[in-house]
């Protein structure tokens, strides 16, 4: 699931930065390589590059252009990345997911209403990053399943690149864990969330 981020958050727009891009993206909402809730770091910060470059790369997005007689399609991005955090130092967690299509396989560049309803932005695209706040986080965002007795969090690294590593140490915390609850299915009805989830205070 890409979305890692549960409603409930407390946090000020001084504190989100919209520089950067996602290195990865979701090529369908199931993915979880540019998930919402991913603990980020910068991996390019080159501030004499252009605001916007054209990337012919990811021109498929816009269409074919392998025919011939045919102009070339250059998808803009924005050339400043960030990554999953790995072991390196954190930025903060992503507040919306990169996704290049819904479920349907459909093109989000032609179907902006389901990006926003997906918490969405497309490759390439500035990703809002939240450095500090107060934010709801399901079991997915975390190395292993928070515990009542968890006080602290730290950056994950290796297999764990990207999410929250729960613990009692301060020695390298990032946020405080404030409270661990557990979503249930009910009535029949399937949470995509089920499972643990903290409300976690980060200062990054």
């Amino acid at each position: 699931m890409a979305i890692r981020i549960l409603p409930f958050r407390q946090y000020d727009e001084n504190d989100v930065v919209n520089l950067f891009s996602m290195d990865a993206v979701n090529t369908k909402p199931s993915d979880t390589n540019a998930d919402a809730g991913l603990l980020v770091s910068v991996s390019a910060k080159d501030m004499d590059k252009d605001p916007v470059e054209l990337n012919a790369a990811d021109g498929g997005l816009l269409g074919e252009r392998n025919y011939p007689y045919v102009a070339r399609n250059y998808y803009p991005s924005v050339p400043l990345k960030i990554t999953k955090c790995d072991g390196g130092v954190p930025l903060g967690i992503t507040l919306a997911q990169t996704l290049t299509h819904d479920e349907n396989d459909e093109n989000l560049l032609r179907y902006p209403q389901k990006k926003a309803e997906l918490y969405a932005v497309t490759s390439g695209e500035a990703v809002p990053v939240a450095t500090k706040g107060i934010f709801t986080l399901a079991e997915t965002a975390f190395s292993t399943a928070p515990q009542v007795s968890d006080t602290y969090v730290t950056a994950g690294s290796g297999g764990d690149a990207g999410k929250l590593v729960p613990g009692t140490s301060s020695s390298g915390a990032i946020g405080t864990i404030l409270g661990v609850g557990t979503r249930t299915s009910q009535n029949g009805n399937a949470d995509q969330f089920e499972g643990t989830y903290a409300v976690v205070k980060l200062d990054l």
